[in-house]
């Protein structure tokens, strides 16, 4: 029987990718998606929460009501992980990203939120919910810089490469 992707019926390569071409391809899927699922834990186990972010090089970032199970969570444990991913249509386009690291939660008027709304599009959500456009919004904003990333991509495969990468902060 023809196969469509007989590379995949190979067993899996083990080359790395080089830093830069890991990191290309890490911020190309960041900036091309917008969902993700954030993985936290508290007195209650495990939650895992879809969030809609968005991305500043490697940071994922969102905003949050406060009082939100998520939010109690990080205060208990600020370690989670965040699984990014593109859509599936098959094995040859899993495509996809774990990021572990801290959430760092910054207030309304903290000023190291600055930085971050010149990426996050708030002129978006202010216009869903009719408010004007001239400032952030006051809100609570959590930023994720991560620690790792384990990247996943199984088109890799085709040019000899690993399908699972992975990326260490430390590395640097």
């Amino acid at each position: 029987m023809p196969l469509n992707n007989p590379w995949l019926a190979e067993p899996a390569p083990t080359r790395r990718l080089t830093r830069d071409r890991l990191e290309e391809r890490i911020l190309n899927l960041l900036a091309g998606q917008n969902m993700c699922v954030l993985a936290t834990s508290g007195a209650d186990g495990p939650a895992a929460t879809p969030v809609r972010y968005y991305s500043l090089e490697f940071a994922i970032m969102f905003t949050a009501s406060p009082r939100s199970p998520k939010m109690r969570n990080i205060a208990a444990d600020p370690r989670v992980s965040a699984g990014v991913f593109a859509p599936l249509t098959g094995l040859a386009s899993s495509r996809g990203a774990q990021i572990f690291g801290r959430a760092r939660v910054l207030g309304p008027d903290d000023p190291a939120q600055a930085p971050y709304w010149e990426a996050f599009r708030w002129e978006n959500e202010h216009v869903e919910r009719g408010r004007p456009v001239t400032e952030p919004p006051p809100e609570t904003l959590v930023v994720i810089e991560p620690d790792r990333i384990v990247y996943t991509e199984h088109w890799l495969r085709r040019d000899g490469y690993a399908p699972r990468q992975f990326w260490r902060r430390d590395d640097e």
